[in-house]
């Protein structure tokens, strides 16, 4: 049998189909939102916080820098990530862990445990939010539509920073 034929034999046609490209772009926009609003969530209600889990005021700075330095420190290793073991994979990783890890900061009792959860919750948006531009430009083709894409995944990402404000009261 000739290389070619058994090449041919060798690849397996999916039963499954990509999905639908507004599906992809609701999905990495809605991963895109989460990571933006937790950023600014916390804000509104950093006054409950100490009061509840009796935080002093450079606790309730760390429940906010625990999760930028661990989202900024970590992305450019959970873009790599991505490229190492796939976008969609990285994608749901980073998505179970950033949703884990905002269970964990609801139920914290203490404020040691709030940072913690907030410091995972920021590597868990650090695999996320690279996955979510990178699986958006290789589902859209190159073009409007592309463009297009793009706006709509940096509005949703602006909308989430807006909305922190409100969601978080």
């Amino acid at each position: 049998m000739t290389p070619m034929l058994r090449a041919a034999e060798d690849t397996r046609i999916s039963g499954r189909s990509a999905p639908p490209t507004w599906v992809v772009v609701a999905l990495v926009c809605a991963g895109q939102f989460l990571v933006v609003l937790d950023v600014s969530v916390v804000n509104v209600a950093l006054p409950s916080m100490r009061t509840d889990l009796g935080l002093s005021a450079p606790g309730l700075q760390w429940v906010v820098n625990a999760y930028a330095i661990a989202f900024a420190g970590f992305m450019l290793l959970g873009g790599r990530a991505g490229d190492l073991y796939g976008r969609k994979r990285m994608f749901l990783v980073g998505l179970a862990l950033f949703t884990l890890a905002s269970l964990g900061g609801g139920l914290a009792q203490e404020g040691r445990q709030l940072l913690v959860a907030r410091a995972v919750q920021g590597l868990g948006a650090a695999v996320l939010a690279p996955s979510t531009l990178t699986i958006l430009t290789s589902a859209v083709p190159e073009g409007a539509a592309r463009a297009r894409a793009i706006a709509t995944w940096t509005a949703v990402g602006a909308g989430g920073g807006a909305a922190g404000g409100l969601v978080g009261g």
